[in-house]
């Protein structure tokens, strides 16, 4: 009975402590401009997706099949923009067949192009985390190939899928020559992509929380926060697509705008999200370095021992 009631009382007392982190968290982030900051980063990945995967697809498919890798990177194209992400597939299918003609210097635009969402997420992260200077303390360089250093992660992780992906088919095709038959689970699936995906976005939220803030972030908190922060867009995307699919007057109001109006939304719901989980980590490291616990509210504390 008293272990009963022990737990319950923690019930009574976390559950308020939770409830006014969280509260103290959305007021930062609203002070931050987080809506604002969040509009400007869902833009950005806007500009920068197609020309980025356009771009990996352009380089990969010198070492892997096009088709497989077509495959995997509409996958991941759904991660980002539920219900439109067959739009995004399609400009960067028309990219692709005009790469004979993209040339070295169109190389080098789509680069630009493709850094523009990890450069304004570094400003936001900046504001955030209340840098002034987003590149104070850190070399120009590393400032300038940051961007670059995720795009090869990126590629890096998608070439892997795809290999995975490839290789599977080969162990299928290979056991069909042998038994007559299919394996039971033939290739990669589209769940078992689906789960690769949410790995990768939650390994790519954990980094951004890592690497680019300017101040020092510990590794747990930055891995908590990616796991909480892709955890929380899964489930967002599927209500993104269940609305979208059901109730949404999008194709009402807006006409042939609205598949860009959805992907737009889709991106800016997913740059809150990332937003709120950098300011989350934010409010726990300022604590952490005033040595108070996560729940209490260094501000109020200040105005007590004024008083």
């Amino acid at each position: 009975m008293s272990r009963v009631r022990t737990k319950r009382n923690v019930v009574f007392v976390l559950l308020p402590q939770m409830g006014g982190f969280l509260w103290r968290v959305l007021c930062a982030f609203l002070r931050n401009r987080g809506i604002l900051l969040a509009g400007g980063v869902g833009y950005n990945i806007l500009l920068s997706i197609v020309p980025l995967f356009a771009l990996l697809t352009v380089l990969l498919t010198q070492v892997v099949h096009e088709q497989m890798l077509l495959d995997v990177l509409s996958v991941q194209a759904l991660h980002l923009a539920p219900a439109h992400a067959e739009l995004l597939m399609d400009a960067v299918r028309a990219l692709l067949d005009s790469r004979d003609a993209i040339g070295l210097f169109g190389i080098l635009v789509l680069l630009l192009f493709s850094s523009f969402a990890f450069r304004m997420l570094e400003d936001a992260l900046a504001i955030i985390f209340h840098t002034p200077d987003p590149h104070k303390g850190r070399s120009i360089w590393v400032s300038v190939l940051l961007p670059y250093a995720f795009m090869v992660v990126l590629g890096t992780g998608l070439m892997a899928l795809t290999l995975l992906a490839t290789l599977a088919e080969a162990i299928n095709a290979l056991w069909l020559a042998v038994v007559g038959r299919n394996m039971p689970f033939a290739g990669l699936s589209v769940p078992l992509l689906n789960l690769f995906s949410f790995l990768g976005v939650f390994i790519l939220f954990s980094a951004i929380y890592k690497v680019l803030p300017v101040v020092k972030i510990a590794l747990r908190r930055a891995v908590v926060g990616g796991f909480v922060a892709a955890l929380l867009w899964e489930g967002v995307r599927l209500l993104l697509v269940y609305y979208f699919v059901n109730f949404s007057y999008v194709n009402i109001v807006y006409g042939s705008l609205a598949a860009l109006v959805v992907v737009l939304l889709s991106l800016e719901v997913g740059a809150i999200i990332l937003l709120l989980g950098a300011q989350v980590i934010a409010e726990l490291e300022y604590n952490a370095r005033r040595g108070l616990p996560w729940h209490l509210d260094p501000r109020r504390e200040a105005v007590t021992h004024v008083d």
